[in-house]
């Protein structure tokens, strides 16, 4: 295979769009072992260290969100009009065969360039709904790979469909795998766990209603473990909420091993994120889901009701909820830790929503594209 195939997957911002980016990036390599692959983003410090620690290479182009106030709006254009520039450069001097769109802001101007320039492009959607500039780049790729089938009729009409799953990271695959062979086995035999789980950079509603939810359920959740992930800057703070006199709370401010822990958790209290759910599925973790309310297009929520219907979560309303969120989720929450067979079946009702092929088949669509459908890839 030549080594002329050059591929660049554009997003970043969060974890959650750069993990299904390294998911893909790694079975495309698979396939393609000669592809080169360049990751253009945000450049946020983090972002840069888990794609440079994966083994790709990285490159930050100008970029920023939809504007909240008029300030901002001003260096949404000028930032965002950069950015075009800045993609339409790299993509002509990287002589580009394949752009990859991760979604999000940060992918926005290198999609738009790569359309520009007659690049092919495909287009992975992870959330159960999506704005209009998905919607209209759409119908201009070659594909749009979705996590929720969902989405669908958020898409351009004229947009070809494959629904994929969101993609997670390997260690997940790896321990779903092994949970295949060995079954609840592990589960079953050490002290139950609930996991308080914001994403890197921590849910500061979470953060601060979680401590008194379980001072609430000191009494049900006396047997039980808590892990709560805070996010960096928000550790001191979030510890300090707890009480001082248990040792079965443990805050941490990032799970290193997560895929390890989630795998021998009960239940787990998080936001609705596409990435999050899709590796909470592989898991199988019962969750409780605080949907952010200031999301996109109010995507969370779209994507938490998803499971909802599907049987694996419960969803709080942090809007509806208001004043009472705590008392919300201590009443969620209590529920779930009583009662074991519920727990099961939710379990069941996540793991029928994983997809763990969904990098495999994403990266086989864009080597159809790269290479064409008769293509011998390498094993």
């Amino acid at each position: 295979m030549s080594s002329s195939l050059e591929v660049v997957i554009a997003g970043g911002g969060s974890p959650g769009h750069v993990y299904p980016g390294l998911a893909i990036a790694d079975a495309l390599r698979a396939r393609l072992p000669n592809v080169s692959i360049l990751f253009a983003g945000t450049g946020r410090p983090l972002e840069r260290h888990l794609v440079r620690a994966a083994g790709y290479n990285h490159m930050a182009l100008p970029a920023k969100p939809a504007p909240h106030n008029p300030l901002e709006a001003v260096r949404f254009i000028t930032d965002n009009a950069l950015g075009f520039m800045a993609a339409a450069w790299m993509l002509r001097e990287q002589h580009t065969s394949l752009v990859i769109g991760l979604g999000g802001y940060a992918s926005a101007s290198t999609v738009r360039a790569a359309v520009g320039r007659g690049i092919p492009t495909v287009l992975l959607e992870q959330n159960a709904t999506t704005g209009r500039t998905t919607k209209w780049l759409s119908g201009m790729v070659e594909s749009v790979c979705t996590g929720f089938k969902e989405v669908t009729p958020y898409l351009s009409p004229v947009a070809e469909v494959v629904h994929t799953g969101t993609p997670a990271r390997p260690r997940f695959l790896k321990q779903y795998q092994q949970w295949q062979q060995q079954g609840e086995v592990v589960r079953r035999s050490r002290e139950p766990r609930i996991v308080v789980l914001g994403g890197s950079g921590g849910a500061q509603t979470l953060n601060k209603h979680m401590p008194d939810v379980v001072s609430r359920l000191s009494e049900e959740l006396k047997d039980w473990r808590v892990v709560h992930q805070t996010g960096e800057g928000q550790l001191q703070c979030t510890e300090d909420r707890y009480p001082s006199d248990t040792s079965q709370i443990l805050t941490v401010s990032y799970i290193d091993e997560l895929a390890s822990l989630l795998f021998e958790t009960d239940i787990v209290v998080c936001r609705a994120g596409g990435t999050t759910l899709a590796e909470l599925a592989l898991a199988g973790v019962p969750a409780v889901v605080v949907p952010f309310p200031d999301a996109s297009e109010n995507h969370q929520m779209a994507n938490a009701e998803v499971y909802r219907e599907a049987g694996a979560c419960v969803v709080v309303d942090e809007w509806a909820a208001g004043d009472r969120l705590t008392d919300e989720l201590t009443s969620k929450i209590r529920e779930l830790a009583a009662d074991h067979q519920r727990r099961e079946d939710m379990s069941r009702a996540m793991r029928g929503l994983a997809h763990p092929d969904a990098a495999d088949a994403i990266a086989s669509r864009c080597c159809e594209i790269l290479c064409g459908t008769d293509m011998r890839v390498a094993a």
